[in-house]
Order: structure tokens, then C-alpha cells, then sequence
């Protein structure tokens, strides 16, 4: 029956290794399951909630993606996106914007990027945006998740006389248990170890545990967690404001060139790609990418996305959905253990903060800073989006940056027109 359902004798795979590409993608992976409730609950959202609605989210989408689409790409709440989410669109607008009204927006924006991708307008967009604004946009969004980890780890602390500086290594047991966990992850990464970032989590938290910095959990399984507090709490009608409409697509496009760029990364090392080099099932796939970012937001997580650490699970011989469906039941489960992963604390999922910006600013390699017409909006975006603590600021300069220097140096027919309207939304955001 599997074999047939996932055609696991056409794509040269069988049972055997589907199952462990799936374990080794959900333990690459897995370090979400602590960092995503660790963000969210900065805006005030219920942690424990967070912890089971972040694995529910998790496992439905992936299992979803497995079953209908045959791949073995896992989805799940974007890191950088579930930053925006928390620091930019909730602290950010210092009590004009709640989180259920956030969820709105996240809501909205998973529609509207639903009926693009029907409507075929989806791919359009994304070819529209140089290839350097592409790759800008996850380096800066990657310095910005680094940032907040070192904030979180209280290596990096406020300063009144330089906003921030370093703060003392010495006798700081908490950032001295961040660094241990780090080292962890860096040496098992260097050796190349699926799970690196839960090992250096877990190592963290047991040395904090160790040390008195923690109390130990009264339970470690719990079966009757409750997700109300974070579940069907959306706020639509709330979200639907002219102040919030550049925010809705700034979501949408950060999401776009996120999921795109890590199907276009990751399934051709799949073998699901045609003659043409085409990806087989690619607007399926961005339909329930779409689909489950509406469905996160229900639920009570930012956006949903497709995870490039499905890339772990494919290099271990996973082609078909069966890897997916493997790795959201490993996610259906960690629900039961919610009482445990609770006691985790910030400077123990800091680490793995740093370590996914580390990942997403390779990015940089794609961007041509010979080229001032590129470099400049690319180099824009990186530092804006770090520097003012906004992405959707960082964005909106460097989009208009690109577009201003394209009309100066003579280059206006290069201009796409969907380029027109994402430059006309980024001045739209500054005057609202």
C-alpha cells in the first residue's frame, strides 16, 4: 500500500530509508519546537500553548505536503518570520497591535498569497525581484535572527551611551551555559550530526538544570495540554486596517521568496523535477504552503513555511512523501511532551538562534556588490532590516533604493510592472 501510494519503486527509495530521512529531518529541525515558543511568547502569547500548537502546526502541514504533494518537504513556523512577528508587528507598535490582531494579519496575508499562487501571479512576483534583493532579504533576516539570539543569550545587552554593548562573560553563569551549548552545536556540526541545534539545546538546558538555574519539570509527559489560550484567538476584523495593508504584504513577500527559494534549493536534489528542470507539483506545493500559514494562524503561530532543513532528510535518500508523513507523526508526538520542553529557557535556545542566522547569511555570496545598481538596495536591506529592528522597514527601503537607482541610471525598462507595485506599497508603508 505505501509503496504504491508514494510510487516508492519509481523514485528508486523504499520504506526502510523513508523512515529514517524522516527521523533525520525532524531531528534536524526539532530545535523549533523550542526557539518558535521562545519568540511568540515575547509578545505575550502562553508559552505552554505555543509548545503544542507549534508541533500540531508542524505535523498537519508536513503530513498534509507528504500526502499530497509526494514530497519529503516539511513545513513548519518560519524562523525570522515568527521574529517580524513578535518584535516587529506586536512590540513594535508598542500596544497598537496585539497578537490575536497579528494572527489576523499572518491570517490575511496566507489568504492573499493563496489566491496568488491560483491565480498563477504568485511566480510572477518573485521573478519581478532581482535575484540579489532575494538573497538580501534572508541575509538581513538572518543578522536580525542573530541579533535577537545574542540579546536572548545576555551576550549582548542595552547601553545608554552606544544602544548596545557586550555585556561581562565573566561570572555570568547564563551566558557561560548559552556559550557551552553553542560550542556543542558548532562541534556537531562540524561533524556533520543530524540534530545539532536540539543536542546543543538539550546540552544547555541539562548544564542549567546541573547548576540550580532551573527547576526540573513535575512531569514530563502530559496528555491533556491545553492550545486554547493561543488557538482560535485571531483577530480578522481587527487586522483588516489601512495601517496594516503593507504589513500584510510584507509577510506575504517575505514568505514567497522563502518558500520558493527552499523548494527551488532543496527538491531538485530530490529527483522531483522534470526534463526542463521544473519542479513537479510546484504550485501544489505553494498552495499548501499558503494553506498552512492560514491554518498556523488559527491555530495561534506565525507563518508557516517550507523548511530548508528538509534538505537533511533528502541527503539521507528521501524522495517521496512518506519522509514528510514520517516527520510530522515524530511532531504529532512531541506534543505529549510539552511539561519538558517548558522548562527550556531563553539563553538555551539562543544558540540556535545564532546558528540559523549563521545559515540564512550565506545567502551573501549571491549578491553582486560590483554591481552599485544591486549592491546598493542588497546592502540597504541588510542593514535596515538588522539596524531599525524591522524587517518590513528594511524591505521597504531597499526596494525603493533598487527602484531609484534603476529611474537614475537609465535602466526604467527594466523595471517589471509587478516591481511598480511593490515599489508603490513600500512608499504606501512609509506614509500611513
Amino acid at each position: 500500500m505505501l509503496n504504491r501510494w508514494f510510487k516508492l519503486a519509481e523514485r528508486g527509495t523504499n520504506i526502510r530509508t523513508e523512515l529514517l530521512a524522516g527521523v533525520t529531518t525532524y531531528l534536524t529541525m526539532a530545535y523549533i519546537i523550542f526557539a518558535n515558543p521562545d519568540i511568540l511568547s515575547k509578545a505575550g502569547m502562553d508559552k505552554g500553548a505555543l509548545i503544542a500548537v507549534t508541533c500540531l502546526v508542524t505535523a498537519v502541514s508536513t503530513i498534509v505536503t507528504g500526502l499530497a504533494a509526494n514530497a519529503p518537504i516539511a513545513m513548519a513556523p518560519g524562523m525570522g518570520l515568527n521574529a517580524f512577528f513578535a518584535y516587529t508587528l506586536v512590540l513594535g507598535s508598542k500596544g497598537e497591535v496585539t497578537w490575536q490582531v497579528a494572527l489576523g494579519v499572518v491570517f490575511l496575508s496566507g489568504l492573499f498569497a493563496l489566491i496568488l499562487t491560483i491565480g498563477g501571479l504568485r511566480r510572477r512576483l518573485v521573478a519581478a525581484i532581482p535575484v540579489s534583493l532575494i538573497s538580501a532579504i534572508s541575509v538581513g533576516i538572518g543578522l536580525f535572527i542573530t541579533f535577537i539570539g545574542l540579546q536572548n543569550l545576555g551576550l549582548i545587552v542595552d547601553s545608554p551611551a552606544t544602544l548596545v554593548q557586550a555585556a561581562p562573560v565573566r561570572g555570568n553563569t547564563t551566558v557561560m551555559i548559552g556559550l557551552a551549548g553553542l560550542l556543542v552545536m558548532i562541534f556537531l556540526e562540524v561533524k556533520r550530526v543530524p540534530g545539532s541545534l536540539l543536542v546543543g539545546v538539550a546540552f544547555s538546558t541539562l548544564l542549567a538544570a546541573v547548576l540550580g538555574k532551573i527547576e526540573p519539570p513535575q512531569r514530563i509527559i502530559s496528555l491533556d495540554t491545553n492550545i486554547m489560550a493561543a488557538a482560535l484567538q485571531l483577530d480578522i476584523a481587527g487586522a483588516i486596517r489601512l495601517s496594516l495593508l503593507s504589513t500584510i504584504f510584507t509577510l506575504m513577500f517575505i514568505d514567497l521568496f522563502d518558500s520558493i527559494g527552499t523548494l527551488l534549493a532543496v527538491v531538485p536534489e530530490a529527483g522531483l523535477v522534470d526534463k526542463d528542470g521544473n519542479i513537479q507539483s510546484l504550485d501544489r506545493l505553494l498552495v499548501i504552503d499558503a494553506a498552512a500559514t492560514m491554518f498556523g494562524a488559527v491555530c495561534g503561530t506565525s507563518t508557516t513555511t517550507s523548511y530548508i532543513e528538509s534538505a537533511a532528510g533528502i541527503e539521507q535518500g528521501g524522495k517521496t512523501g512518506l519522509t514528510a508523513v514520517t516527520t510530522g507523526v515524530l511532531f504529532w508526538l512531541s506534543i505529549l511532551f510539552v511539561p519538558l520542553v517548558g522548562i527550556v529557557p531563553s539563553y538555551a535556545t539562543a544558540p540556535a538562534l545564532i546558528m540559523v542566522g549563521m545559515f540564512m547569511i550565506r545567502g551573501v555570496v549571491r549578491i553582486d556588490f560590483q554591481d552599485i545598481r544591486h549592491g546598493l538596495p542588497a546592502f540597504i536591506i541588510i542593514v535596515m532590516i538588522a539596524l531599525s529592528y524591522s524587517i518590513s522597514t528594511g524591505l521597504a527601503f531597499g526596494f525603493l533604493a533598487y527602484t531609484l537607482m534603476q529611474i537614475l541610471t537609465g535602466r526604467i525598462r527594466e523595471i517589471r510592472p509587478a516591481m511598480w507595485i511593490i515599489a508603490v506599497l513600500s512608499v504606501f508603508y512609509f506614509c500611513v
